[in-house]
This record gives structure tokens, C-alpha cells and sequence, in this order.
């Protein structure tokens, strides 16, 4: 009994030594920063427009607000290696870049709370596009302030304050936000979440700016890079050092990766795989509203249930991915996925039925954590380690594009269809995904590609 407890006082220490540190708190609150903005221009956005009495096809075009999401690997290479004037030598290049972005999103964001999207539509959607962009760019920044600040040893415990701050961030944009437009009006719902931006702009400025990392693979590549620039013919000095930053920036990121067999194959699967999520969950709120749940039932249902059983889910699908590997647990949690939607199915057929309501949430957040888990640790596993900011971009960027461009038919489908024929639509569209993995699974195994290019380059 007495070791027992003292095994488990041990157990406590630790864990308050590990998730205590200063470094993992700040990446908590970056976290929190990171997710407060998506809420605001998806879920809570679309049940404003449909108080509004904006039409359901119209709201699944404002999916398309999150269209920067999707094309952030563009001008992730700017991020990267740009200075912002005068900022950045006062606070360094990931901070200046944090700290701007920061402050172009409470502007947005309170901006996007003036507008009137049942009489001028199109203001609040391009404040909404303006958000997105800003949040995207946001995410570029504190995606590699992350990896630079923490030691190799807090990567893990990294991880998982950023997905706990992450999702603590869509509950205050989603479930609070519910809350207070009941009590308050939509209008300063959105001055309170602008001003909570300063939850991430004050972290950064209470945290050191990190060491830029050397990658031996890196300086390798851009010495090859510079003897051929060299002999360029009709090129100054200034013209070279353009073409060099260029060519190491852009185009090394993009080049390795497409000199890898079967990238296509992987960037096809990127898209597909949680397709039927973002479908099911760009009409969800529209779907509660017309079954006649309240605001406050579904923030307390969809929002607080669901974001419990997405942390839960999380968890479980890092124990699968450490149990089977990632290519199996993709597969594992893929399947749940799709069986997960078909409880809409029952709800739809239930009508406002709470109990059926509050199990339906919970299945289907608990799936799409595990697969949300399993999917981030393949996105991370192709990351080549001399790229990893611009390429992890650019894959996020395609997970993005399911979410956004290809779940905007959403509104169209519900529109001419029942709920239950919608919902059946979603779960089929889970389909091509799981099939081309299992094509995958035989022909590209996760990481093997990437571990022969990372020992190429170096």
C-alpha cells in the first residue's frame, strides 16, 4: 500500500514537472489562440446565418470562407524566413509574425460582429474570409514556434496541450459563444472573442523568441543549389540571392516531396479521408436547429459532450497508433468514422429526442478524435525533417481542402435530400478514402519514403 502511494505521488510530480513547465504552458495558451478564430467563421457562424434566415445552400458556401485553410502552404515560405519591418527586431521573426497575426484577427473578428448577414450577406462572408486568412497564417507561425521553442523530449507533451488548448478554444468560440448570444446579441458575442485574442497575443509576449534550428540536410541542399545559381549567366548578385532564396524556400519543400513514389496516391488520400466528417459536420448545426433544439441544448450537448469525447477520442487514437501502427489504426479509425455518421441517421429519424441527441454527439466527436489522432501522426510522419514547417503546410493545407471547398456542397445536398438520405451520403463518402488506404497499405508504407529521403540529403 505504501509503495503504491508513493509510486503514485512520483507519478504526480512528474506529470506536474512535465505539463508545469513554463514551455508547455505557453504552448497550452497558443493552443487556445489557435482555435478560438475556426469556430467563429464554421459552426457558430453558420448557426448565426441560419437564425438569420439565410438559405442552407448559401451557408454551405460560406464553408468556403475557410478556403485559406486550405491554400496556407502558398505563403507558408514568406512566413517562414520574411521579416516583418521593425517588429521583428524587437521581438524576433516567429513572434513579430505571431504578435501581427494576432492582432489582424481581434480586428477582423469584431469587424465580422457588425455585419448583418440577413440583410448584406456578403459583408459578413468576407470578413469571415478575412478571419480565415489570418488564422491560417496564425497557425503557420505557432505550428513552427512550437517545434522550435520545445526541447525533443516535450514534443509529446507538446502535442497534447495543443490539441487540449486547441479544443478549449473552439468550446469558447462554440459553447460560450452560444451562451452569450442568447444573453447579449451576436454583436458583442464577437467584441468578447476578438478581445480573447489577447490570451495569445500576451503569451507571446511573456515568451522568449526560439532558436532557429540548423538542418544539416538543408545547408547540404542549398549548397547544391547555390553552385548551380552560380553559374546563371545575366545574373547580378542581388538576382542570385532572389533565385537562391527562392529555390531553398519554395521550391526544395515542394520538390523533395513530389520526388517521393506515390505522392500523388498520399496527397489524394490527404483529401479524402475525413471527407465525410467535414460534410456531416458543416451542416450540423443547420440539422439541430431544424429538429428544434435550443441554442443552449446544443451547446451544452453538441459542444461541451462533444468536445469532451473528442479529447477522450484523441487519447485513444494515440494508444491505437502506438498499439498497430499508424497505417492500421488510419484504417481502424476510418472505419469508426464511418459508422459514426450513421448515428445522424437515428437521430434524424428520432427527431428532439436529448438522450439520442447526446449519443450521437458523443459517438461521433469520440471517432472523429481517433481519427483526427491517427491522421496528424501520418501527416507528421511525411514530413521530411529538413522541410518540416512548409511541407507539414502543405499537407494540413490538403486535410483543409475536404473541410472547406469539398464539404461547400454540403448545403446544396441538404437541400435536396431528407436529413437521413444526407447523413447515409456522408457515411458513403468515407468510402474512397478507406479504400485507397487499403490499396496504400500494400504499396507505400507510413514513413518509408520519408526516412530514404531524409538519408539522401544527408
Amino acid at each position: 500500500m505504501r509503495w503504491g502511494v508513493s509510486n503514485l505521488l512520483e507519478g504526480i510530480v512528474e506529470f506536474l514537472h512535465i505539463y508545469g513547465h513554463p514551455r508547455i504552458v505557453a504552448i497550452l495558451m497558443l493552443g487556445f489562440s489557435s482555435g478560438l478564430p475556426l469556430a467563429l467563421t464554421y459552426g457558430t457562424l453558420s448557426l448565426w446565418l441560419s437564425e438569420a434566415g439565410v438559405s442552407k445552400t448559401s451557408i454551405g458556401l460560406f464553408a468556403l470562407s475557410g478556403v485559406p485553410y486550405t491554400f496556407k502552404f502558398l505563403w507558408s515560405p514568406l512566413v517562414d524566413r520574411m521579416p516583418v519591418p521593425w517588429l521583428t527586431d524587437i521581438l524576433g521573426r516567429r513572434r513579430s509574425w505571431a504578435l501581427l497575426t494576432q492582432f489582424f484577427l481581434m480586428l477582423s473578428i469584431a469587424a465580422m460582429g457588425f455585419t448583418h448577414p440577413g440583410e448584406v450577406p456578403w459583408w459578413t462572408a468576407v470578413f469571415a474570409l478575412v478571419t480565415a486568412f489570418w488564422s491560417a497564417t496564425q497557425d503557420i507561425v505557432i505550428d513552427a514556434y512550437r517545434v522550435e521553442i520545445l526541447d525533443e523530449e516535450q514534443y509529446g507533451a507538446g502535442a497534447a496541450v495543443v490539441v487540449l488548448g486547441y479544443r478549449l478554444g473552439m468550446l469558447t468560440s462554440g459553447a460560450l459563444a452560444l451562451y452569450l448570444a442568447t444573453w447579449f446579441g451576436w454583436t458583442l458575442t464577437y467584441q468578447i472573442m476578438a478581445g480573447l485574442m489577447s490570451v495569445g497575443m500576451l503569451t507571446i509576449l511573456l515568451t522568449p523568441e526560439p532558436e532557429v534550428p540548423i538542418s544539416g540536410a538543408s545547408i547540404k541542399l542549398e549548397k547544391r543549389m547555390r553552385a548551380r545559381i552560380a553559374g546563371f549567366h545575366g545574373l547580378n548578385d542581388r538576382g542570385r540571392r532572389v533565385v537562391l532564396w527562392i529555390s531553398a524556400a519554395v521550391v526544395g519543400p515542394f520538390a523533395e516531396f513530389m520526388s517521393r513514389k506515390g505522392w500523388v496516391q498520399v496527397l489524394l488520400f490527404i483529401l479524402l479521408y475525413k471527407l465525410g466528417d467535414a460534410l456531416t459536420g458543416v451542416m450540423g448545426n443547420p440539422f439541430y436547429t431544424e429538429l428544434g433544439f435550443s441554442r443552449i441544448e446544443i451547446a451544452e450537448i453538441s459542444k461541451v459532450v462533444g468536445l469532451t469525447a473528442t479529447i477522450v477520442g484523441a487519447f485513444l487514437g494515440g494508444w491505437v497508433v502506438q498499439r498497430v501502427g499508424i497505417m492500421k489504426a488510419l484504417l481502424i479509425c476510418g472505419v469508426l468514422q464511418l459508422l459514426s455518421n450513421l448515428t445522424f441517421v437515428v437521430l434524424a429519424r428520432s427527431g428532439h429526442d436529448m438522450a439520442v441527441f447526446a449519443a450521437t454527439v458523443l459517438i461521433e466527436h469520440l471517432a472523429g478524435g481517433m481519427g483526427t489522432a491517427a491522421f496528424v501522426a501520418y501527416l507528421s510522419s511525411l514530413c521530411n525533417i529538413a522541410y518540416t514547417a512548409t511541407q507539414y503546410a502543405l499537407l494540413s493545407s490538403f486535410m483543409a481542402f475536404a473541410r472547406t471547398v469539398l464539404s461547400s456542397a454540403g448545403g446544396w445536398m441538404a437541400d435536396h435530400m431528407t436529413w437521413e438520405w444526407y447523413f447515409w451520403a456522408t457515411s458513403l463518402a468515407g468510402l474512397p478514402g478507406l479504400l485507397l488506404l487499403l490499396w496504400m497499405m500494400k504499396r507505400f508504407p507510413a514513413g518509408g519514403e520519408v526516412s530514404q529521403a531524409v538519408e539522401d540529403a544527408e
